[in-house]
């Protein structure tokens, strides 16, 4: 049974992914920086039918956490299949590069980029142990830098500084990883959900959670001839699936 860790998957995206997962037969770790959460969604998925799952409390702003977590997790399990790195913030809208607060820069950049560095960094041995890993970096259409230029692009308007330098930042790691990881069985790669309605915005967007979360589930389950280093956005190339960086 192959198994997956999520991060932030106590609601929304990540949640609805841990399900999928498990109606595919893997055995899903509940990521949750509150353990009462975390737990609460187990006994949901529990009650829906779902024996293989657990929570595990990390929170990807604490190195102290990812690391409890990793021993966690190893005394559980010796390689891990699946990372999905869910967990972030947005820093609230609206962010002008003139203004933005700079501790709000730093506030969502420890979530969104070194969190899930240090996330990646934490697991990645249990990862090499497995035959086919796979990790997920959760980004944004708005972090392609390519259609931030391109006053064509549909989003083209909505310019969050600090919300987009950070996914352009994990975007451009995940690249790196990708490519020091190209000669393994890895497959790394960033995906956009989609602009979906959930708590994170409020419920705005058109998008579904389940549709969200099947883009997800789409990389975390590639199979050994899947692509590596790509970013994955639907929503900004409905035809290929295949975001500009």
């Amino acid at each position: 049974m192959k198994t997956v860790l999520i991060t932030g998957a106590n609601k929304s995206i990540g949640f609805e992914s841990a399900r999928q997962l498990l109606q595919l037969g893997y055995f899903v770790y509940i990521g949750s920086r509150d353990q009462q959460k975390g737990e609460l969604a187990v006994g949901q998925l529990k009650a829906e039918g779902h024996e293989n799952v657990e929570s595990i409390v990390i929170d990807v702003d604490n190195g102290d956490s990812i690391k409890a977590a990793r021993q966690t997790l190893g005394s559980k399990i010796e390689s891990l299949d699946v990372l999905i790195n869910n967990a972030g913030i947005s820093g609230g809208f609206p962010q002008t590069a003139a203004d933005a607060d700079i501790n709000i820069f730093r506030q969502v950049f420890e979530t969104n980029f070194f969190g899930a560095i240090e996330t990646t960094q934490a697991f990645l041995d249990m990862l090499k142990k497995s035959s086919e890993p796979r990790i997920v970096n959760v980004t944004s259409g708005l972090g392609s830098l390519t259609l931030h230029n391109d006053p064509n692009w549909k989003y083209y308007q909505v310019k969050g500084a600090v919300y987009t330098a950070s996914k352009a930042a994990l975007n451009a790691y995940t690249i790196v990883l990708a490519y020091e990881l190209r000669d393994t069985a890895f497959k790394v790669n960033v995906v956009d959900p989609g602009y979906t309605a959930t708590d994170f915005n409020h419920h705005n967007g058109p998008g579904t959670v389940e549709d969200a979360a099947a883009r997800l589930v789409k990389a975390a389950t590639l199979s050994a001839d899947g692509p590596t280093s790509q970013f994955f956005s639907d929503d900004n190339n409905p035809e290929t699936g295949v975001s500009p960086w």
